[in-house]
């Protein structure tokens, strides 16, 4: 399709707030969406037509780069080493390693077992998802979970076959593959097993795709005589289970809005009778109150922001008396405190601070705390792993990596602080050394005088003359903080000159919880206005030009992208949009949808609060869009994201359309079958959708040459 499809035009007028909302193209909002989310042949077919057309006009003008999506395909898939195992897991008194591995003809990983000290004639495969996918004949095929009962007999798997996160629950035996349960539908995907093996606990969704309900359910009985343990009954709240503590003596099950949680739990025992669970709240609900509860030593362990500590601080208390909590380790200012990890004789801990991950160590005994640094980059991502079920150890796996290092894998003794290298993430391209490329942590002035962290990333010989473009990610919402992880499909842009920028903005959590608070609500403007300090900052130090910055954001990321590219258009040559939450308004307004209820914290409410309609309405990227030139834009959707309805984008490329002066590129990507808020399923579907938004980015910055 060589010209841009229109939509056709459908006035609707709403009055909210004595304010009138007009919308010409409402009317692809269907009714019974939450069944097309499920079935996509429930789709008003003058809708999908219109999307075939768009997704004619999209391969038409990205013609031209079919043969260099199918080299970047190559040359991502390339850098992988297919035939990998991961470090294994021991569970020493039951006499067990677990590990999984790839292949260079399996598109999803298989996981595997043996008996400690057997030899490897007698590995087991416990799953092998691209055999399941093939039984099933699904063309999409999401796995949710899969876990192993606690006397390794059973396998319970997850698995979701249209792209619409509802999961049906599986469970067979590991010796024969005989299932016990077909399937136990509509669950949020996961799976705990009861310790003596004989029952799951799971969530179930309800219609509007919210978990709302926790079951008890015995292995090989119907699902309708399942015991409901709890039933979140806040429009506002959802429910997970838990899991077992680090000592095993408990199960929790948590509930929570984006600002408030509560816990509740009971005895691992009880979990093994036949007996109704009774359930045990360790502290009632309090707005704006965050906790989260683990048991070691015969102490619960909070993770908490009371008592005015917005960042966290570690309490504790007894099991007898969980009313008298004492600080274990104290909040402290814009230093967010993370979790804890249990040994006999170890506590684990992260925190960050000024948007850097850091580890440090306790010795219960002694009570001497250290920190963790094994890398001498400025910009490193490090983690933790257990190495066995069984705690009675000093050994514990250690993992870094950065933005130009691939990651690597240590054994390290916490008594002897010795270290010794077990794993590397090998990156199959003979020009790939990690001296090759330059990072560095900088930080801008936004609008307010608040100084936001960025990470750049670049190629030694990409020079700082003013002249490259500048791809800058950002996120900034429900306080989740960048990563600054290696990915080895970057190179593909840094190799050609693009500088990949991580910008660390307001409504992420990098600098505390006041980093959140001051990107939210009636705030969130920070957020937008922090990004564009930040192309303002990359073109006034010369890592680019006005008009060379290329936007890359997904969902909440969506949102800031819509709204920034409405606000300062003139700084962009082009962005990549993923379901992105374009249409913030009409969805905020709309309670009736699968996660609306839950965002009302964190974004506003525009129904119930004229404050917040006019807030929201002031930044919505679909209700902002403006008669002027807009960049080169790409924006990807799914008919089966049930997180970020497909109207949004949908609605936002036909207005756009409608207003747009220029010339420039306009394309909208839809997935019409089997895709959900991730994209498709598998490695290889993957690493074609990657090749294609990089592909775009590469056309708008004439690089497809290279």
């Amino acid at each position: 399709m060589k010209n841009p499809p229109k939509l056709k035009q459908k006035l609707e007028v709403k009055k909210y707030h004595g304010i009138e909302i007009k919308d010409e193209y409402s009317w692809i909002h269907q009714k019974n969406i939450l069944e097309v989310l499920k079935d996509s042949s429930k789709l008003n077919s003058e809708v999908r037509k219109y999307l075939e057309e768009e997704n004619s006009y999209t391969k038409f003008k990205m013609k031209d780069t079919e043969q260099f999506q199918k080299k970047l395909f190559k040359e991502i898939k390339g850098r992988i080493k297919l035939d990998d195992e991961s470090l294994h897991f021991f569970y020493n008194k039951d006499g067990w390693e677990y590990w999984t591995k790839t292949t260079a003809e399996n598109n999803y990983p298989i996981q595997l077992r043996k008996r400690i000290g057997d030899d490897n004639d007698k590995i087991e495969e416990l799953w092998n998802g691209d055999v399941e996918k093939k039984k099933l004949n699904a063309s999409y095929f999401g796995v949710g979970d899969l876990s192993v009962s606690h006397d390794h007999s059973l396998l319970g798997y997850s698995l979701d076959l249209n792209g619409s996160e509802y999961y049906t629950i599986h469970i067979r035996k590991i010796d024969d593959g005989k299932i016990i349960d077909e399937k136990i539908d509509n669950t949020s995907g996961g799976i705990t097993f009861s310790k003596n093996s004989k029952f799951i606990f799971y969530t179930l969704l309800n219609d509007k795709h919210q978990p709302k309900k926790v079951f008890r359910h015995k292995i090989g009985a119907p699902q309708e005589d399942d015991e409901l343990i709890y039933e979140e009954f806040d429009p506002k709240f959802t429910v997970g289970m838990g899991g077992l503590t680090a000592d095993e003596k408990f199960f929790t099950i948590g509930t929570s809005d984006h600002s408030t949680t509560e816990t509740h739990y009971f005895t691992s025992d009880s979990a093994n009778s036949n007996e109704k669970i009774k359930l045990k709240m360790f502290q009632k609900r309090t707005e704006k109150i965050r906790y989260s509860i683990d048991s070691w030593h015969n102490y619960f362990w909070i993770h908490t922001n009371q008592d005015k500590s917005p960042d966290f601080k570690i309490c504790r208390c007894k099991h007898n008396d969980i009313t008298t909590w004492e600080d274990f380790i104290p909040a402290k200012k814009e230093v967010v405190i993370g979790s804890l990890e249990f040994l006999d004789d170890w506590i684990i801990r992260g925190e960050t601070t000024n948007a850097l991950p850091k580890l440090f160590v306790r010795n219960i005994k002694t009570n001497k705390e250290e920190e963790l640094v094994f890398a001498d980059e400025k910009v490193w991502s490090p983690s933790i792993s257990e190495m066995q079920k069984e705690t009675n150890t000093d050994n514990i796996y250690i993992n870094y990596s950065s933005p130009k290092t691939n990651a690597r894998s240590y054994i390290y003794n916490l008594r002897t602080r010795e270290k010794k290298f077990v794993k590397q993430q090998e990156v199959l391209d003979k020009n790939y050394l990690p001296k090759n490329y330059i990072t560095e942590r900088l930080e801008c002035k936004s609008h307010d005088g608040r100084l936001i962290p960025l990470t750049i990333t670049r190629h030694k010989d990409t020079k700082i003359d003013g002249k490259a473009n500048v791809l800058l990610y950002g996120y900034g919402s429900y306080g989740n903080s960048l990563s600054f992880g290696f990915s080895s499909t970057r190179l593909s842009l840094l190799d050609r000159n693009i500088i990949w920028c991580d910008a660390s903005i307001r409504g992420g959590r990098e600098r505390g919880e006041v980093w959140h608070e001051e990107g939210k609500m009636i705030l969130k403007k920070n957020t937008f206005l922090d990004y564009i300090a930040a192309a303002r900052f990359l073109i006034e130090k010369k890592y680019s030009y006005k008009g060379g910055i290329i936007g890359y954001g997904g969902s909440a990321g969506g949102l800031l992208l819509g709204a920034v590219v409405n606000q300062a258009p003139e700084l962009f040559l082009g962005m990549v949009i993923q379901v992105g939450f374009l249409d913030s308004l009409t969805t905020n307004l709309d309670h009736s949808l699968p996660l609306t209820l839950g965002e009302l914290t964190e974004f506003g409410d525009a129904k119930n609060n004229k404050e917040h309609f006019e807030y929201i309405k002031s930044y919505s990227p679909y209700h902002n869009i403006k008669k002027m030139n807009y960049p080169n834009l790409l924006l990807v959707t799914n008919i089966k994201d049930v997180r970020v309805i497909f109207d949004e984008p949908t609605k936002f490329t036909a207005k756009l359309r409608q207003y747009k002066t220029d010339k420039n590129l306009l394309l909208l990507k839809c997935e019409l079958e089997d895709a959900g808020h991730g994209g498709k399923s598998g490695r290889d579907s993957a690493i074609e959708e990657i090749a294609f938004d990089y592909s775009f980015i590469l056309k708008i910055a004439n690089k497809l040459n290279i």
